[in-house]
């Protein structure tokens, strides 16, 4: 058996990314753990030495895998691997092609917190970067099962924008409000360490039989499974600066167990086809789009202009731009002047949500439409009709548009323009409508833990630098 799993391991040796690797080894030290401190000893004292008793590259990239998973305490595995991949080296074994990535320095951030509005369910998601590629782990928690992680999905960044497009999507549909929060790395080590090490308990308690022995992890159908990704999850957050409890957050505490039905009705973590998780709680059923109306033709002459008032949802004091447009303008072009009036850098994907169904970059998937060939007069017809703009699918900016007014087309004006407005709009990337109330109160502290590292994220030297107060049109119209 030895032989044939050595063996097998020179296929790991020929990979190009280290992560691979890493999984494999997570899943070792997983299996190591599986039947406590006893099966931890075995794995340590006799397994590991007998592979680098092979001396073969394969028993090196073995144990160079095994040991990448970090300096668990509780698990002499890893150190016990580490040491011997030192001395296969030193005897001149030939690493594995992947050995120089997986030294090189491993990078992190963004961090971000999405939560339902009544905190039953959240999504912690951090991304890291080694050797230019990127990967990020997405956990979510179940806080009415005492805060436990339920499950952790491995994504490349395809990957991530998909899950976190079919949250958002699940969400309309059942008409869930969603908050995103940006984290620091020391708040989301904190937030999964607890998810983590409640689901260790329930895990324990739920994996005891009458004679007290645990029966051991259930068979992993379809990718590494949990405990795998567990172990790479930790072994990631031993690279983050010490866990910081954030502020106004409390510990997980146990709970009465729920049944299955109260798990299916209040929490449903549903993995489509991106691989990440999506909101599925019972709502009523979507109503069916309306049909588009035929776009204007040449013999129709001009369109009217269109005055628009964009309105950020959510934004207390308001923050709004009133824009004028021409009637014909596609929902591509709109998105584009919205990204100018609002200063939003368009680095992500983006919907406009409307009677006729939704439009945005293509995706069969999500359900989008491409808003390239569909016009504004086509979706809001007549003053007054409103549809809905999202911007960014994990921070969530969404923007109310309604149609004001409509006036015969003047061609001495050039459009679009911005003719009005309040407040500066926020920066990109902070979290959302109450990640930048958090950012308002942090600059406006000089003695908040974060307010120096936030300036130096927006590139300030000093918080007078940021009135969000200040509404500048002549700079949103240079920028239309």
């Amino acid at each position: 058996m030895l032989a044939d799993l050595v063996d097998d391991a020179s296929a790991l040796a020929e990979i190009d990314d280290p992560l691979d690797a890493e999984l494999a080894g997570a899943m070792f030290v997983a299996m190591s753990r599986a039947d406590g401190d006893e099966w931890m000893a075995g794995f340590a004292g006799a397994f590991l030495p007998a592979v680098e008793a092979r001396g073969s590259q394969a028993a090196l990239t073995l144990l160079t895998a095994i040991g990448a998973m970090g300096g668990d305490a509780a698990n002499p595995v890893t150190e016990t691997a580490r040491a011997a991949a030192a001395r296969l080296r030193a005897a001149g074994v030939a690493e594995p092609v992947w050995a120089g990535d997986l030294a090189q320095p491993l990078t992190a951030g963004p961090f971000t917190r999405m939560h339902d509005d009544q905190d039953n369910l959240s999504v912690l998601i951090g991304v890291f970067q080694r050797a230019g590629r990127d990967h990020a782990l997405m956990i979510t928690v179940d806080h009415l099962h005492c805060g436990a992680a339920e499950d952790i999905y491995l994504l490349d960044t395809e990957g991530l924008s998909a899950a976190i497009a079919a949250i958002h999507r699940g969400a309309r549909q059942d008409r869930v409000t969603i908050r995103t929060k940006k984290l620091g790395a020391p708040e989301f080590r904190w937030y999964v360490e607890q998810a983590l090490e409640v689901r260790d308990v329930h895990d324990e308690e739920e994996g005891m039989v009458d004679d007290g022995v645990p029966e051991g992890p259930e068979p992993i159908d379809d990718g590494p499974g949990f405990a795998p990704l567990a172990v790479l999850t930790r072994s990631r957050l031993e690279t983050l600066p010490p866990a910081r409890r954030p502020r106004g957050a409390s510990a997980s505490a146990h709970t009465a167990d729920r049944t299955t039905l109260d798990v299916l009705q209040q929490f449903a973590a549903l993995v489509g086809d991106s691989g990440g998780p999506a909101f599925g709680l019972p709502a009523a059923r979507r109503p069916l789009p309306q049909k588009l109306p035929a776009k204007r033709k040449k013999s129709d002459g001009p369109a009217p202009t269109y005055q628009i008032k964009v309105g950020l949802r959510g934004a207390k004091p308001p923050i709004w731009r009133r824009l004028l447009v021409p009637g014909d303008i596609t929902l591509h072009r709109l998105h584009q002047a919205i990204l100018g009036a609002f200063g939003w850098d368009g680095d992500h994907l983006h919907v406009f949500d409307t009677a006729y169904g939704q439009f945005g970059q293509a995706d069969r998937d999500l359900g989008h439409r491409s808003d390239n060939a569909v016009t504004l007069e086509q979706v809001t017809p007549a003053v007054k009709d409103k549809i809905r703009y999202t911007y960014d699918f994990g921070d969530d900016w969404e923007h109310d548009i309604l149609v004001e007014k409509t006036t015969p087309a003047d061609p001495a004006v050039k459009l679009p323009v911005c003719v009005g407005g309040r407040r500066a709009a926020p920066p990109d990337d902070c979290g959302g409508v109450w990640g930048y109330q958090e950012l308002i109160e942090v600059l406006a502290d000089p003695g908040h833990p974060e307010h120096q590292e936030r300036l130096e994220w927006l590139g300030l030297d000093d918080a007078g630098q940021f009135n969000p107060d200040e509404f500048d049109r002549d700079r949103i119209n240079q920028r239309l």
